[in-house]
C-alpha cells in the first residue's frame, strides 16, 4: 500500500522565501541561462534587478471545467428528482479536491515529476544547478529543471491562452507560455515562489492535477480517470495512477486515446514505477505486480468522453441545444452576453433546467412512433413544445429528428436545426399555422365585447379587400378569396364556426375587427415568428399564414389556460457555480396580455373542439379539463394540434420541413398522417396531466355570450327595399338571398338568414328572401268524396291557378256511391304547391284501373 506522505514546506523552501531568495536565484538564473546572456549581453546583476521587477504572484483561480445540465425526473436514476442530461465544456475537466484523488496518484506525481517537491519553495536549486550545466554545454535553454510549482504556472498560462475567444489570440497566448525564452523562465520561476508562499503544498499539487493536460482533449486527474479507466480519481489503483502521470510530460502521444501510444506510456509509467519503488513511496511486491501488467486493451477501460449535446440523453438533446444556444441571456452568469458567454466556457456549472423528462420521454417516444425520423421519401418534421402556465418554464420539447451537430452529421434521420424554436435559437425559420392562429381573432372578438353566439355567414365567397380594416398596413385593394371545407356554408354562431373551425366565419369576424389588433393579440401572447420579424396583418394571416414557432405558439395556449396571464419562456430553475454558489435561475417575466375573462370565454369555445372530427383523438380522456385548436394548412402540407389546461400549454406541428407532401395520403403506425399529431399531443399531455393536473376552467363571461349584439328584426312581408332600410339602419349588413318559392305575393320577404328575434353581431350579414309568387293553397276539389265529378274538379283547380291537371283512378266495389266522383288528390287539399305542380285527381271507378 502507498505510504502516506504529509505536505509540507521545507527547510530550503523557508530560507529561500525569506532570506534573499532573489540574489541567489539571479546568480543561478544567470548560470543557466548562459548561453542567452553570451548573446544580449545582460549581466549577472542586471538578471537579479529584472527577476525583482516581475510579478510576486497570481491566484490559484478556476480552472476550466464541465458544466453540467440536469433535468426533473422522478424515474429511476435520479437524484434528489433530478437526472443529468447533458455535459457541456470547452475542456474535459471536473475539478476534485485533495482528498479526493488516489495516494498513489498523488506519489506518482511527486515521485516521477518532482521528487523534492515537499521540500523545495518553488524552485528547486540542485535540479537548478544541473541544468545550468547542461544548458551551457549544450549552448541554448534545454532544461529549465520545472518543478510542479513551475509547471502549475506554465499549464495555467497554457489554459488560459484556450479560453481567449479567437484562434489568433489563442495561438499567440499558447506561444507565448511555452516558448523556452530567458524571461519566460524568469516569470515561472518568480511566480512559483510566490504561490509557494501563498498556498499549502496540498494546494498547488491539487491545483496541478486539476489542470494537468492527459491529452485527447482531457483535463485534470478526474477527467482523465473517469476517460481513459471508467473510474473516479480516488479510485485509480498504482498503476493506472502511473500510466496516467506518464502522460503529463507528453500528452500527443503518451495518452491512452490510441493503442498506437501505449508502447511510449508504458515506457514512462514503469520510469514512474521505478521511482516510486525507490522512495519508498510503494513496496518491491506493489512495484512487481504493477510493473507486470502491461498497458494494453485489456488494461485501459475507456469510457467516450460525453461533451455536447450530440452526446447528451438521448432524449433530451434538443433542449440541451436549447439551452447551449441561449447562454447569453443567462442574467445569473453575467452582465453582459460577452460576459454570460466567457463564464460558462469558463464552466463548472450545475445547471437545473425546466426540463420534466417524465413528459418530455414519452412525448419523444410518441414523435418517433408516429413521425419517424427515417423518413426519407420527403422531408417529414415534427415538433412538440410545452409551457408551463403562470411561470413560462417549459416542460417538453420534443422533435422527430435526431440532433446531430458534428461536422459529419448523423445521417438520413438526423438534424441540427431545432424547429421547436426560432432561428436565431435553432435554425428554424418556422411553420404556417393554420387554423391553430384562428384563437388571436377569436380572442379579439371577445375584446371588443362581441359575443360568441352573435351568427355570422360563414359560407366561401370573396370579399373586396376594402372591407377589412388594419391600421398596421391598410387599406387593401383587390379580393379576398377563401375556401371552406365541403358542406360548410350558410350562417353560423361564432361558438360554432370555432368549433368547426369555418374559414368563412372567421372572415367574417376580421371585417368587423382592426387586423392590426388581432396580430397585436397574439404578439402580445408571445406568438414570434421563426425569423424574428414582426407578424404580419394581412387578411391571410387570420387563417394562419406567419411562419411562427411551436414553442410561441405553446407559450400563447398556456397563458389562455392560465387565464390570460403570459409568461416568457423560461429553461433554467437554478444553477450553482464551481464554488458551491446557489445564482438563482431565471426569473418569471409575466403580463396580463387579455382579461380573465377573455381568456374563460375563449376556453370555454375551444373546449368543444376536442368534440369534434379527428380532434378527439388529442383529447386524453382522464378528467382533466382541456381545449385546443386544430391547425392545417393547404394541401395538408402542415398539421398542428394545440391544447391547455389551467397548468400548461402544449403545441405539436407535423408537417413538411421542406417540400409539399399532403399528409393526409401518408401514415405511420396505422395511423393517418392527418391525425399523426394529436397522437403525438394526446401521449404528451397524458403524461403532463399525471405531474400537473388541471382544474376546471372558469365559467365564461356571461356578457361575452352574447356580446354587444342586436336582434334580428321580423321584416316578413315588406319589400325588398324596406326590409334593406330597416336592416342598414339597426346595423346590419344587407345581402339579396334571390326569390324563392312562396305563395306570399312576388317580390314579399320570406324569411332571413340568421331568421328574425336571433342575437347577432352589429355589422354581420343578415340574407334577405323574397317570394316569387309561385305558390297556392290546393283547393279542396274532392269535398265528401260523392260531390264532384272529374270535370268540376278539373275546373275548381284552374281557377285557382293549378293548369296542370292529370286523372288517376281507385277501383270500388259496385254499389259504392263514390264511382266516378273525385276521392282524393295529390298534392291533398289545403298543402302549398307550385302553381305548376301537377295535380293528380283520383276517380272511384268498377272496372280495374289501366
Amino acid at each position: 500500500m502507498s505510504a502516506q506522505k504529509t505536505p509540507r514546506r521545507g527547510i530550503v523552501s523557508a530560507l529561500a522565501g525569506l532570506i534573499g531568495l532573489s540574489a541567489l536565484s539571479g546568480v543561478l538564473i544567470t548560470a543557466m541561462v548562459a548561453p542567452a546572456l553570451a548573446v544580449t549581453g545582460i549581466t549577472a546583476s542586471s538578471t537579479i534587478g529584472i527577476f525583482d521587477g516581475l510579478p510576486e504572484y497570481f491566484e490559484i483561480d478556476q480552472q476550466p471545467e464541465r458544466n453540467t445540465l440536469y433535468a426533473a425526473y422522478t424515474g429511476r436514476g435520479n437524484v434528489d428528482g433530478y437526472y443529468p442530461i447533458a455535459t457541456i465544456y470547452d475542456q474535459n475537466r471536473q475539478v476534485v479536491s485533495y482528498d479526493q484523488i488516489s495516494q498513489y496518484a498523488i506519489d506518482a506525481t511527486v515521485d516521477g515529476e518532482d521528487r523534492r517537491f515537499f521540500d523545495h519553495g518553488g524552485v528547486d536549486l540542485p535540479s537548478l544547478l544541473r541544468a545550468a550545466v547542461g544548458n551551457v554545454v549544450s549552448s541554448g535553454i534545454e532544461s529549465g529543471a520545472s518543478t510542479l510549482t513551475m509547471q502549475l504556472v506554465k499549464n495555467t498560462y497554457i489554459s488560459q491562452a484556450e479560453t481567449l475567444s479567437t484562434e489568433d489570440a489563442r495561438k499567440a497566448a499558447y506561444e507565448d507560455a511555452t516558448r523556452e525564452t530567458f524571461d519566460r523562465k524568469l516569470k515561472e520561476m518568480k511566480l512559483a515562489i510566490g504561490l509557494e508562499k501563498r498556498y499549502t503544498k496540498k494546494e498547488i499539487l491539487t491545483a496541478y492535477l486539476n489542470i494537468a493536460n492527459f491529452g485527447n482533449a482531457t483535463y485534470g486527474i478526474q477527467a482523465a480517470s473517469q476517460r481513459y479507466y471508467s473510474v473516479n480519481a480516488k479510485d485509480l489503483t498504482l498503476e493506472q495512477s502511473a500510466s496516467l502521470i506518464a502522460i503529463v510530460q507528453e500528452p500527443s502521444i503518451r495518452n491512452l486515446s490510441d493503442p498506437e501510444y501505449f508502447a511510449a506510456n508504458q515506457e514512462r509509467r514503469d520510469v514512474i514505477l521505478y521511482a516510486m519503488l525507490d522512495v519508498g513511496s510503494i513496496t518491491q511486491a506493489e512495484y512487481d505486480e504493477a510493473v507486470a501488467i502491461q498497458v494494453d486493451e485489456e488494461s485501459v477501460v475507456p469510457s467516450s468522453p460525453k461533451n455536447g449535446c450530440t452526446a447528451a440523453y438521448k432524449y433530451a438533446k434538443w433542449f440541451c441545444d436549447y439551452v447551449v444556444k441561449s447562454v447569453g441571456d443567462f442574467e445569473f452568469l453575467g452582465d453582459t452576453p460577452e460576459e454570460r458567454n466567457a463564464n460558462w466556457k469558463q464552466g463548472g456549472y450545475k445547471i437545473y433546467t425546466t426540463l420534466d423528462l417524465d413528459a418530455q420521454i414519452a412525448s419523444q417516444q410518441a414523435t418517433w412512433t408516429y413521425a419517424p425520423p427515417g423518413e426519407t421519401s420527403y422531408a417529414l418534421g415534427s415538433a412538440t413544445s410545452t409551457v408551463e402556465g403562470g411561470t413560462g418554464r417549459v416542460l417538453v420539447m420534443a422533435e422527430n429528428k435526431i440532433f446531430n451537430d458534428t461536422a459529419d452529421g448523423g445521417g438520413a434521420d438526423t438534424s441540427a436545426v431545432n424547429y421547436n424554436t426560432s432561428f436565431e435559437y435553432g435554425g428554424s425559420t418556422g411553420f404556417q399555422p393554420g387554423s391553430a392562429y384562428k384563437a388571436f381573432t377569436l380572442i379579439e372578438w371577445l375584446n371588443q365585447g362581441k359575443g360568441i353566439n352573435e351568427r355570422l355567414i360563414g359560407t366561401a365567397r370573396d370579399i373586396p379587400g376594402s372591407e377589412f380594416l388594419d391600421s398596421c398596413n391598410g387599406p387593401y385593394g383587390g379580393t379576398v378569396s377563401f375556401k371552406n371545407n365541403a358542406g360548410e356554408r350558410g350562417i353560423y354562431s361564432v361558438a360554432e364556426g370555432t368549433a368547426e373551425s369555418i374559414n368563412g366565419i372567421f372572415f367574417s369576424m376580421a371585417i368587423q375587427l382592426d387586423l392590426c389588433n388581432i396580430r397585436n393579440v397574439a404578439a402580445s401572447l408571445g406568438v414570434e415568428r421563426a425569423d424574428g420579424k414582426e407578424l404580419e396583418s394581412f387578411p391571410s394571416s387570420v387563417i394562419g399564414t406567419n411562419t411562427v414557432t411551436p414553442l410561441s405558439l405553446a407559450s400563447a395556449y398556456a397563458a389562455i389556460g392560465a387565464g390570460g396571464l403570459w409568461c416568457e419562456p423560461i429553461i433554467i430553475d437554478k444553477a450553482i457555480d464551481a464554488r458551491n454558489n446557489d445564482l438563482g435561475g431565471q426569473e418569471k417575466n409575466c403580463r396580463q396580455a387579455i382579461s380573465p375573462e377573455v381568456a374563460a370565454t375563449a376556453a370555454y369555445v375551444m373546449k368543444e373542439v376536442l368534440n369534434r372530427g379527428n380532434a378527439a383523438y388529442a383529447d386524453p380522456n382522464d378528467g382533466i379539463p382541456i381545449f385546443g385548436k386544430t391547425g392545417t394548412t393547404d394541401g395538408a402540407k402542415q398539421t398542428w394540434m394545440a391544447t391547455a389546461t389551467t397548468r400548461y400549454g402544449t403545441a405539436t406541428w407535423v408537417g413538411n420541413s421542406i417540400g409539399y407532401q399532403d399528409m393526409s395520403r401518408v401514415s405511420y403506425a396505422g395511423i393517418q398522417g392527418y391525425r399523426l399529431r394529436h397522437y403525438i399531443t394526446r401521449a404528451t399531455d397524458i403524461a403532463l396531466n399525471l405531474k400537473y393536473p388541471g382544474t376546471e376552467f372558469a365559467d365564461p363571461d356571461p356578457a361575452l355570450l352574447t356580446g354587444s349584439g342586436t336582434e334580428v328584426p321580423d321584416v316578413r312581408l315588406q319589400t325588398l327595399e324596406q326590409a334593406k332600410s330597416v336592416l342598414v339602419s339597426l346595423g346590419f349588413n344587407f345581402r339579396d338571398g334571390g326569390g324563392v318559392d312562396s305563395e306570399l305575393p312576388a317580390g314579399q320577404v320570406v324569411r332571413t338568414d340568421p331568421r328574425a328575434g336571433t342575437q347577432s353581431a352589429a355589422g354581420a350579414t343578415v340574407t334577405v328572401y323574397t317570394s316569387k309568387g309561385n305558390k297556392a293553397k290546393v283547393p279542396d276539389a274532392v269535398g265528401s268524396g260523392e260531390e264532384y265529378d272529374y270535370g268540376t274538379a278539373e275546373g275548381i283547380l284552374n281557377g285557382a291557378g293549378f293548369s296542370n291537371v292529370s286523372p288517376g283512378c281507385e277501383m270500388v266495389p259496385p254499389g259504392d256511391p263514390r264511382i266516378d266522383m273525385v276521392i282524393s288528390s295529390s298534392p291533398a287539399p289545403g298543402t302549398s304547391a307550385k302553381t305548376s305542380t301537377t295535380i293528380t285527381l283520383v276517380v272511384a271507378q268498377i272496372a280495374p284501373c289501366s
